[in-house]
């Protein structure tokens, strides 16, 4: 996590202040819960929340004298709360504290990037409804195959976002958990009902069963579905690098009049947005695995987990916010060269209605394989001829024996390519 790569809002959800914050309201609800339940003296909670204040720098020197960071949070505010202080983290143990934060900094994460989400979803929504009917070749190997249109294209993404929008959704879901169980996580000397008063108050649901820790399946959850987002948002990304290539020249990433694309090359646009998702997508699906092999800990506990969630907790949300805020900048700002796109259907001569030929020949009687090697034959040597694939066909004997000049004018129809287009917006865009 870098600067370069991160947006306020969600850093702030993993600096050192926030995460002291959110113990402090772990301990606090814990204590208020004790007082209600008669577990502590009452007035606990009301004088150690007037008292306490985060002091990170002293949190941090302390921790570098006893070498445990719960230890040294509650050293740095019982010295603040007077002699109450010691009835904080009664019956608890730090992973308590720790992992019940840890859910919660990534359910606020999370939150953040599902915003995010609503707002690529409604930006690549309004350019697949712009687009609707702007066509282009569709390439399947790299190769022309048959029309689409650009809205067409802009909508599969609108659908694998809006799945990945129910994914993140359920993910969230599935880390908002809070556990206050004590060692091992037998609850021998908590009540259970201390955990359930913090997790109502934190607006998280309780961990059924802890071990000393919450199970880590989980987290690996949660990371494999930030993972598939930025495979979706690469996806989304190389897409749009291929069509800026100079040989297609379809779509631009926004240029402004300052920009400078080479330091070398004065006349170069390069897709340099496109491609820092690629490699910023690299980064966030690293962190997956980590995550799935933090599962298999060590009987009740160990600590193999800790210095791996330290780090991609706040790297894989941080990543994936900028990239998704960047991916929504690409969309809104585009540029679409309508005539490119025109140029590039144009540039095969026809060759993509061979299928559409084909249909009518075994309609008309032909075996679909007699059919296929005829039509297969007018395509290739109308390549090799450099003639238009309709006037190779009508050099064919056995094509004009079958198909009239009249029908022929009709199956070279862009709209036969287009007719089902509001068929599939339909499906998504109710």
């Amino acid at each position: 996590m870098i600067e370069r790569y991160s947006r306020e809002e969600i850093k702030k959800i993993w600096q050192d202040q926030n995460r002291y914050k959110i113990w402090l309201e772990i301990e606090l609800a814990a204590a208020q819960a004790m007082e209600k339940f008669k577990i502590i003296p009452k007035g606990v909670y009301k004088k150690v929340k007037s008292k306490s204040k985060i002091d990170v720098n002293k949190i941090l020197k302390i921790e570098g004298k006893v070498r445990h960071d719960v230890i040294a949070f509650l050293s740095s505010i019982m010295e603040r709360s007077g002699k109450e202080g010691r009835f904080l983290h009664k019956g608890m143990t730090s992973s308590d504290v720790l992992d019940t934060c840890f859910n919660l900094q990534l359910k606020q994460s999370g939150e953040i990037i599902l915003k995010g989400m609503e707002d690529l979803l409604s930006s690549i929504k309004k350019q697949s409804i712009k687009h609707k009917f702007t066509l282009c070749i569709g390439r399947s190997h790299g190769i022309h195959a048959e029309p689409t249109t650009f809205g067409l294209k802009l909508l599969t993404f609108y659908a694998e976002f809006s799945r990945n929008k129910k994914r993140l959704q359920q993910a969230i879901d599935e880390i908002s958990t809070c556990a206050i169980s004590g060692a091992v996580g037998t609850f021998a000397n908590i009540d259970p009902r201390i955990e359930k008063y913090v997790a109502k108050k934190l607006k998280l649901r309780i961990e059924p069963i802890s071990t000393q820790i919450i199970p880590r399946d989980r987290h690996a959850y949660f990371f494999s579905i930030l993972g598939i987002i930025a495979s979706s948002i690469e996806r989304f990304a190389v897409e749009i690098r291929n069509l800026q290539r100079t040989e297609v020249a379809e779509v631009y990433e926004f240029f402004n009049k300052k920009q400078m694309g080479s330091s070398a090359m004065p006349h170069k646009k390069n897709p340099v947005l496109s491609e820092n998702l690629t490699g910023l997508a690299r980064l966030i699906r690293a962190t997956v695995i980590p995550a799935m092999e933090n599962v298999a800990l060590w009987h009740e506990r160990d600590i193999s987990h800790s210095s791996v969630e330290r780090n991609i907790g706040p790297d894989a949300t941080v990543t994936l916010d900028f990239a998704i805020s960047r991916m929504n900048e690409i969309v809104k700002s585009m540029k679409v060269n309508k005539y490119n796109m025109k140029k590039n259907l144009d540039l095969t001569k026809g060759l993509f209605f061979s299928q559409r030929v084909l249909l009518h020949l075994t309609e008309k009687g032909l075996k679909r394989e007699v059919a296929y090697r005829i039509v297969q034959k007018c395509a290739l040597r109308a390549l090799d001829k450099d003639i238009s694939f309709y006037d190779s066909l009508l050099e064919d004997k056995k094509i004009r024996g079958i198909i009239t000049v009249n029908n022929l004018n009709n199956l070279f129809d862009f709209g036969y390519h287009t007719k089902k287009i509001n068929v599939i917006f339909n499906r998504l865009l109710k």
